[in-house]
């Protein structure tokens, strides 16, 4: 991963942080669908839906989208297309990564 300040940048805005944290636990966090809707979507599409992120956070689809390529670009989200759309998760590997970065370098 290369940690740089866009990455930082991304990480500024507290939507874009509020997204990681949902995807962290998105049974529990993503409430605009059912936590079984939730489950078959981690399993069967490789992560979230953008139009359920879009919806748990209150905002428009399109910001969302944006919010979520920020965060695709810089490694922390991983996506995966099927069909018409794009589904999340998050990038446990390079999350883990840009952990030990800080610990060590800031």
């Amino acid at each position: 991963m290369n940690v740089n300040a866009k990455l930082f940048m991304a990480l500024s805005n507290q939507t874009r942080l509020n997204i990681l944290q949902w995807l962290k636990d998105p049974e529990k966090e993503i409430t605009s669908v059912s936590s079984e809707e939730v489950r078959y979507m981690m399993k069967e599409k490789g992560g979230i839906c953008v139009a359920d992120i879009a919806e748990n956070a209150g905002l428009a689809q399109s910001t969302i989208s944006k919010y979520l390529s920020d965060l695709h670009n810089c490694g922390l989200l991983i996506s995966e297309r099927h069909g018409k759309w794009t589904y999340y998760r998050r990038n446990e590997e390079n999350i883990q990564e840009l952990s030990k970065y800080i610990a060590k370098e800031l």
